[in-house]
C-alpha cells in the first residue's frame, strides 16, 4: 500500500517536467498573434481612409456639380481665357469650389487634385454638366501596397447635373 501511494503522489509530478519544457510558449503564441493583428488592423485602417477619401471626393464633385447648375459658365478655363468674367474669379468657380470642399484635418489631403469640368458646346439650361475629381492617394500600409502593386492610387469620382440656368458672369458686379 506504501508503494501504490508513493506511486500514486508521483503522478502529479511528470506533467511538471513537461511543462518546464513548453515554459514561454505562451509568449511566444502572443506575440506572433500580435503582429499579425497589428498589420491587419493597420490595413484595415488604411482601406478605411481609402474609402472616406473616395467619399470626400464624390462630395467635392457633387459640390462642384451643384455650384455648376447655377452657373455653369464659371469655370477656371473662362476666368483664364476671358478675364472679362470677373464673376467667376475665386471663390465663384467650379474648381474652386471643388478643391476647397477638401475635409480639414490629416485624413485627406488632396491638394494636388485635378478637376475636370465638363460642358456642352453650347451652354443652355436643361443640358448636362459633369464634373470629374480625380486625386493620388498615398497607402501608409506595406501590406496593402503589395496586394494592390503599388503604394499610390489614383482616386476618382464624377458627379452630373442639370443645368438649370446660365446666367451673365462678365460683369464686374458678378454673375446676374
Amino acid at each position: 500500500m506504501h508503494m501504490l501511494t508513493h506511486k500514486f503522489l508521483a503522478l502529479p509530478h511528470r506533467p511538471a517536467r513537461s511543462r518546464r519544457s513548453e515554459r514561454g510558449q505562451s509568449l511566444v503564441e502572443f506575440s506572433l498573434f500580435v503582429v499579425f493583428l497589428s498589420v491587419l488592423l493597420a490595413g484595415v485602417v488604411d482601406l478605411g481612409r481609402v474609402y472616406f477619401t473616395y467619399l470626400a471626393l464624390k462630395d467635392a464633385a457633387g459640390e462642384g456639380a451643384y455650384f455648376g447648375t447655377a452657373y455653369p459658365a464659371c469655370t477656371d478655363d473662362t476666368v483664364r481665357s476671358n478675364p472679362a468674367y470677373q464673376g467667376c474669379q475665386d471663390p465663384n468657380n467650379i474648381e474652386y469650389r471643388v478643391i476647397n470642399s477638401n475635409p480639414q484635418g490629416g485624413m485627406v489631403n488632396w491638394s494636388s487634385a485635378t478637376v475636370t469640368t465638363t460642358l456642352p458646346s453650347t451652354i443652355e439650361p436643361g443640358q448636362l454638366l459633369t464634373v470629374s475629381v480625380s486625386a493620388d492617394y498615398q497607402l501608409i500600409t506595406p501590406l496593402v501596397g503589395a496586394i494592390v502593386g503599388k503604394q499610390s492610387l489614383q482616386l476618382g469620382a464624377r458627379s452630373v447635373a442639370v443645368i438649370i440656368r446660365v446666367p451673365d458672369c462678365s460683369q464686374p458686379t458678378g454673375c446676374q
